[in-house]
């Protein structure tokens, strides 16, 4: 399918503008079309995270609005992107009216135009399927960086850096949840994570492992 197929219009700016929960597992097969300075790109997405904001321990937003997490804070239908530890980028999409901060995150996808440029920014990936399979290498293979952090996706213009479109959509007995990747704490157990079962490009569960802290050591108390 090519970017901008005709029976892939441009989802509505109400079609973010609700509850975080009711648009997460809608945009399961929905196209995030990506253009770049090498020509466009289109992603089918296969999973997906949803964060309810200031009422989630496990959303950036929840102890309130900070320069970082401002976008969040926006208009439904805007990018949020954000650096993680300090080596990569995560894409989200804002839901739900303005200064409600919730957003739904873009886990993985399957590449549906664009390989070239995938490959050579993750030269290492052995498959196709593996391209955009955790929201990390969805980021880096789509070249999405801070730039992209505010970019409106329901825009008119088709040259857009970033746009969201209706797809082929999952039949809902297709689509699983279960707990959010990594999260810990009181949001540990909501089973805010949605997939397309079977999808090859899914990425695995991990639950939440916390760091382990260095014990410091009192040097006055140290055996000459």
């Amino acid at each position: 399918m090519p970017p901008g197929n005709a029976s892939h219009a441009p989802l509505p700016r109400s079609f973010f503008d609700r509850q975080v929960l009711e648009v997460a597992p809608e945009l399961l097969g929905c196209t995030l079309v990506r253009t770049t300075a090498e020509g466009p790109m289109a992603l089918r997405i296969t999973e997906v995270e949803a964060y309810a904001g200031e009422a989630d321990p496990g959303s950036h937003a929840y102890r309130g609005r900070t320069q970082r997490n401002a976008s969040m804070f926006g208009p439904p239908g805007h990018a949020y992107v954000y650096f993680i530890y300090g080596m990569w980028f995560s894409l989200n999409l804002v839901c739900g009216p303005e200064d409600h901060a919730s957003g739904v995150l873009l886990r993985a996808g399957e590449l549906l135009t664009g390989h070239d440029q995938a490959r050579a920014r993750r030269p290492k990936a052995k498959r196709d399927t593996e391209l955009a399979k955790g929201p990390a290498r969805l980021a880096t293979s789509l070249d999405i960086d801070r730039t992209l952090n505010g970019t409106d996706v329901c825009g008119p213009d088709t040259t857009a850096p970033l746009r969201v479109l209706t797809g082929e959509l999952p039949h809902r007995t297709a689509i699983r949840n279960g707990p959010r990747t990594g999260v810990g704490g009181e949001g540990a157990h909501h089973p805010w994570r949605f997939w397309i079962d079977g999808d090859p490009t899914v990425s695995p569960y991990r639950p939440h492992q916390p760091r382990r802290r260095t014990p410091r050591v009192d040097a006055t108390k140290q055996t000459p």
